[in-house]
């Protein structure tokens, strides 16, 4: 597709962007459902509270390892087969844990879901990259990360809903039937993406995989994903537990301060998105880094604070994160040439998993948590944040250099 394109989408554009972000929002629900779930598997199913993380870890490791495994293959396929191919085992892994009867069963239905659901992301960027010139990619980007705010409005909430109305089965159960309508839909309106095959060398996955790490400007994205990823995992594991024990939030306020902040940000994304395209990516990835940063130092210092102070410092923070992590994504579509689109996609995808999970184990370390549940350090946490936001500011920077020369050349 040409990089020059109207302002305004065609009805199958429109199509694209929104049964991305629907696939995007059954692969998030899957994802972060398990987590609320927590306190009903681990009486259900007589299992601690390491192997409950085993459970969700299992996932996020599965999924990386998949995306590097899959990244040779990724370019040599029509992406529309490969989505549906990587959907249809995300659904089947899915439907196993809506059946799994025990914790071993369920470890190994999280563990296949992981293989095919952690791809789902770099396929759909490599998608949108292939239709979207780099002009509106914000836009788009902005519209599919509201899967991220829609699964915490809607979808946590009936999940739990169905779960204590059924059993905790219910919610994946949910997952597959959703899925299941948005996969005859991919099969039935969406057209063939295969433009990226007519530039296909001869080269093996292997040899193509090589070429991805041989590339010293991907390398420079890789790195910039590591450090994106390792600030924004690093306050996750620790939020509920630093909001009802440091800040004092009640276990029931908890819901609250997550939907409030997932409505404000089904608003928030599309308008980051527009205004990333606008302004330019770089820009919004600067103003969303100076938001995370001065932000998380007062979010991560605070003692017992009223609801809704926290509610919203915590809505300008996901603002911030947010804003980062729209533009940078829109950024690094630019990076790969349309032939290593689809390896780039999976391999950063998968760096991204990886240092997600390096990131958690990370916090892990520097926070304390006392005999009364009040967690120590996490004004330390914070500034590691920080510093790792500063650091990502000057890799990004260099991307914004090189991509900017690209499309500079394309023009001229």
């Amino acid at each position: 597709m040409t990089e020059s394109q109207p302002d305004t989408f065609t009805g199958y554009q429109k199509f694209i962007v929104t049964i991305l972000a629907i696939v995007q929002f059954t692969v998030i629900l899957d994802f972060m459902v398990l987590s609320p779930l927590g306190a009903i598997l681990l009486k259900e199913l007589s299992i601690t509270t390491a192997q409950f993380a085993l459970v969700v870890s299992a996932y996020a490791f599965s999924a990386g390892a998949a995306g590097l495994l899959a990244a040779g293959f990724a370019d040599k396929f029509d992406r529309k087969k490969l989505l549906l191919f990587f959907y249809g085992g995300f659904i089947f892994g899915t439907l196993l844990c809506g059946l799994a009867p025990n914790y071993h069963f369920l470890l190994i239905a999280r563990i296949v879901t992981g293989i095919f659901g952690g791809v789902m992301s770099s396929i759909s960027y490599a998608i949108i990259t292939d239709l979207f010139a780099i002009q509106v990619r914000g836009r788009v980007m902005g519209f599919v990360q509201m899967a991220f705010a829609s699964s915490q409005v809607i979808g946590i909430p009936l999940g739990l809903f169905l779960a204590n109305m059924f059993n905790w089965h219910a919610p994946f159960q949910m997952i597959v039937a959703l899925s299941i309508l948005v996969a005859l839909s991919i099969l039935i309106y969406m057209k063939p993406i295969d433009a990226h095959l007519k530039l296909q060398t001869k080269a093996n996955a292997f040899q193509h995989l090589t070429a991805i790490f041989s590339n010293i400007n991907y390398l420079k994205a890789f790195a910039a994903t590591t450090l994106l990823a390792t600030g924004g995992f690093m306050l996750m594991p620790f939020g509920s537990a630093f909001g009802v024990h440091n800040l004092g939030i009640s276990i029931t306020q908890l819901p609250y301060l997550y939907m409030v902040t997932g409505v404000c940000m089904l608003f928030a994304s599309p308008m980051i998105g527009k205004l990333s395209d606008n302004i330019g990516k770089y820009k919004m990835f600067l103003i969303g880094s100076v938001i995370t940063s001065i932000i998380t130092l007062i979010y991560c210092n605070l003692g017992v604070t009223p609801l809704w102070i926290i509610i919203v410092l915590n809505v300008l923070l996901f603002v911030g994160i947010t804003a980062r992590m729209i533009s940078a994504s829109a950024l690094m579509t630019a990076v790969p040439v349309q032939q290593d689109r689809g390896a780039f996609m999976g391999v950063n995808a998968s760096i991204q998993q990886i240092a997600g999970g390096i990131a958690s184990i990370i916090a892990g370390m520097i926070v304390k948590e006392t005999p009364s549940g009040y967690l120590d350090n996490y004004g330390i946490l914070g500034n590691v944040v920080v510093i790792a936001v500063f650091f990502t500011v000057f890799l990004m920077y260099n991307l914004h250099r090189y991509t900017s020369g690209i499309q500079t050349r394309n023009h001229a």
